[in-house]
């Protein structure tokens, strides 16, 4: 079978809602990582066959094919088409697989898949809040009320669903949650993210300008007791704003190349794709899709999970990777090792090449071979991507 390889890999450090990269257009913000693929690989910006870009919110400013507008705000030229992808949070893990399909296809050697969602000029929600406001309806239609009777499919619900049937307790999420912060704030210390992270110009309040190359909404004196005094977000539930992922602005991006681009370009490949699957699940549940589809593709490649070296499991919500730690028999001290989107942001449509360029420097400074990365999505979905670092 043909091979697809990665050969950049890069993302914006995350900035917090309203925060430093909050001036930024997202357009112009995805526009930086495709610059920075294409700086890093040495790519002819004219043999750059596709760009694909996850983006969950495509209103306003990220409407209108939020990935063909990146392009021309870039440094690509005109020819370059581009196609915008929504599988909600996996928007841009989907949009790696799709590249990686079509190079290893042979209809093309060079495909950019990015993601980008700026959560503080376009919230979460937004399509649907506006929609319903102006008398365009909502998505919940007649024959998916009569299948699913319990009301509207709910993240929030679901975490709560997933809390109770694994039995966890406010500390134990909690904790977790101090773990993802103390891990980031290590990672950052060590200068674990100087490689992957692209430096975008930024304003600060008192008008001077810096360079952001920090993710903004770690904790570095994070502590249990002040984790634990944050609110649930539903009256007598476990999950609080403390302990699910943070809103988040952000972009990120991977080059994506056959055997045959890879030649061409006469560069060294990070990453080979080992494996790729997506799988549905219970929308109402609608978290827990990570789990099977995990256990599906280690199947369908042949592998245990001992033989996997380090796992990326968004931190959408605590009980997430911990359930999934449990039920895959996973070994925690391989999970998210340099945090996850509770301590680094959750910016929806750009978390699966945000966290895809994450794993591939992760493994490469732990000088590991096999990763693996995983997050639920809403509907009740999961991408899976397990690659080999080269």
């Amino acid at each position: 079978m043909a091979e697809a390889y990665i050969v950049a890999a890069a993302r914006t450090a995350g900035g917090r809602r309203n925060g430093r990269l909050s001036g930024w257009h997202p357009v112009d913000l995805a526009a930086q990582v495709i610059n920075a693929l294409v700086d890093r690989s040495g790519i002819d910006p004219a043999r750059v066959d596709d760009v694909l870009m996850g983006c969950v919110s495509q209103v306003g400013e990220q409407s209108t094919n939020v990935a063909r507008n990146a392009v021309l705000a870039s440094k690509l030229p005109e020819s370059v088409p581009g196609t915008s992808i929504d599988r909600q949070c996996g928007s841009s893990q989907q949009a790696l697989h799709f590249a990686a399909q079509a190079v290893m296809s042979g209809t093309m050697d060079f495909v950019i898949a990015a993601g980008v969602e700026s959560m503080s000029r376009v919230p979460m929600f937004t399509p649907s809040e506006l929609a319903r406001a102006n008398g365009l309806g909502y998505y919940m239609s007649p024959e998916i009320r009569g299948r699913y009777p319990e009301g509207d499919f709910s993240q929030f619900v679901g975490a709560d669903i997933i809390v109770k049937k694994y039995g966890y307790s406010r500390l134990q999420l909690d904790e977790y949650a101090l773990l993802s912060h103390q891990r980031a704030a290590a990672a950052i210390e060590a200068h674990a993210f100087k490689d992957e992270i692209v430096p975008v110009e930024v304003t600060l309040a008192d008008g001077a300008s810096a360079l952001h190359t920090v993710d903004e909404g770690v904790r570095f004196g994070a502590t249990l007791e002040a984790i634990g005094s944050v609110k649930p977000l539903r009256e007598g539930g476990s999950i609080s704003a403390a302990n699910a992922s943070q809103v988040c602005d952000g972009a990120s991006g991977v080059l994506v190349v056959s055997a045959r681009g890879l030649k061409e370009l006469g560069v060294a490949p990070l990453a080979r794709i080992h494996h790729m699957s997506v799988l549905g699940h219970d929308p109402v549940v609608m978290l827990e899709a990570p789990i099977p589809a995990t256990k599906l593709a280690l199947k369908k490649a042949g592998m245990g999970i001992g033989e996997i070296d380090l796992y990326e499991v968004n931190e959408a919500f605590a009980p997430i990777p911990l359930a999934w730690l449990r039920e895959l028999d996973a070994d925690p001290a391989r999970l998210n090792v340099h945090g996850g989107a509770i301590s680094l942001g959750h910016p929806l449509g750009a978390s699966g090449t945000k966290l895809m360029t994450t794993l591939i420097h992760a493994l490469r400074r732990h000088n590991k071979r096999y990763g693996l990365q995983t997050m639920c999505e809403g509907g009740g979905m999961a991408n899976v991507t397990i690659i080999e670092r080269l």
